[in-house]
């Protein structure tokens, strides 16, 4: 490795990360947005269409069944191949597909379409771990990982009011629910190319970088990687046999059914709870989802601050429950239904980010690396089952009520079964 001192360290990892994380971030507010804007055409959408709620919860949860089928090899694509090409390719894709989205007639084109949609986004995520494991050595990359999950509500709270504008839009015999897909699809297209343009995939290909800063940045991450081989691998087989990757696995599956189905499912709640316009619901939405952007920068730096992270998450999940819960409380006015729905915002959004530290604290290095993926495919898992479940009794006579009952359990029994881990770490 090239000496520290021919290279001032500091700059140069601040100048990874301003030329990596801003346009990581944006490329993962465009995903986000384009798998959960269902959430806001559906408002017009159903009855326009005239789909069910079952439908709707079918078609919503279909996405996660499509994105299980390319996740790990998009990620050893971006791994033995290139993040470049393979993140163009995702985004020019998944950008057709989802403003295609706009013309499907019958469920079965919508099923078919919310499932390619998956399928062409799959391996984004996992792709992006990887990626950053080019540019980022172990100790910055959870920080960098933090910034991209600020992605998942911002999207959302920006998503919210400009779907609300879209709504009323009729251009061209076209309806707004039709030009909201079409509006926020075509984004992506433009970002592949871009990503094309602008990407790099590892520092030996960056021009922006002098041959010290390449050399010293290739070699600390080339040494990090040797340490990494000398403690031992362990199957798959192995890591199922794990307390521990059970209770990360079935807690995960079962919170995150509550938060998948309680995000696209969201505007429908708060039109049924307030009664009020398309977009008076959608900017109420928007509120929820900034309380999880302040959620997301406190919960960060509570963690690193208190070195706490198993109630960071397991109170989190089980606190989103009772906030969620508290709004159906009878007799309520709307006000104060929302301000349940916000705590549950800051709740439901704080647990996310300690929770992926959790593998790497409570099992040894080398069970962690195998049982992060079966984590994630549970957690996707979750995005198919929590919708289905909510779809099937909302067109099956039970009202609003029930349905957030069905989620606070989801949350609280899933924050149950995290506070069981034992964080005392297990040889492999």
């Amino acid at each position: 490795m090239p000496p520290a001192s021919a290279v001032n360290v500091s700059a140069l990892r601040r100048k990874v990360a301003w030329r990596i994380l801003p346009l990581v971030i944006v490329l993962y507010i465009i995903a986000y947005l384009d798998r959960a804007n269902v959430a806001f055409a559906k408002l017009r959408m159903g009855e326009a269409l005239g789909f069910s709620e079952a439908v709707f919860g079918f078609g919503i949860g279909v996405f996660f069944i499509g994105y299980l089928f390319l996740e790990i090899p998009g990620a050893l694509l971006v791994e033995r191949w290139s993040a470049r090409k393979w993140f163009a390719r995702i985004l020019i894709t998944w950008g057709f597909i989802s403003a295609g989205m706009a013309f499907v007639k019958t469920p079965e084109q919508f099923y078919w379409a919310r499932f390619l949609l998956g399928v062409a986004e799959a391996g984004f995520f996992p792709g992006i771990i990887v990626y950053f494991s080019h540019w980022f050595v172990q100790r910055e990359r959870s920080r960098a990982l933090s910034w991209l999950l600020i992605a998942v509500p911002f999207s959302l709270a920006l998503g919210a009011p400009v779907s609300s504008l879209l709504l009323d839009v009729k251009w061209f015999a076209i309806d707004g629910w039709q030009w909201l897909f079409i509006v926020e699809g075509l984004p992506a297209v433009l970002l592949g190319i871009l990503v094309l343009i602008c990407f790099t995939d590892r520092p030996r290909d960056a021009k922006w970088l002098t041959r010290a800063e390449r050399d010293y940045l290739e070699s600390e991450l080339a040494a990090e990687a040797a340490t990494k081989e000398t403690t031992g691998k362990i199957s798959a087989w192995q890591a199922l046999r794990l307390p521990a990757v059970w209770l990360l696995v079935i807690g995960v599956m079962v919170g995150n059914s509550g938060g998948y189905a309680l995000t696209f499912w969201l505007p429908t709640t708060v039109k049924n709870l307030s009664g009020g316009s398309d977009q008076m619901t959608l900017l109420y939405s928007g509120v929820y989802y900034s309380c999880g952007i302040l959620s997301v920068l406190i919960s960060g730096y509570s963690a690193d601050r208190t070195g706490d992270r198993k109630w960071h998450a397991a109170g989190g999940m089980i606190a989103t429950g009772l906030f969620l819960a508290g709004s159906t409380i009878p007799g309520q006015g709307f006000g104060t239904q929302m301000i349940w729905l916000c705590l549950t915002a800051f709740a439901a959004f704080f647990w996310i980010s300690p929770f992926w530290t959790l593998p790497s604290l409570t099992l040894t290095a080398s069970a962690a690396a195998v049982a992060t993926g079966l984590i994630n495919m549970g957690a996707n898992l979750a995005g198919y089952l929590g919708n289905h479940v909510t779809g099937w009794l909302r067109s099956n006579g039970f009202g609003e009520n029930e349905c957030l009952w069905f989620l606070a359990a989801c949350f609280t029994v899933g924050g149950i079964i995290i506070s069981f881990l034992r964080l005392k770490p297990k040889i492999a």
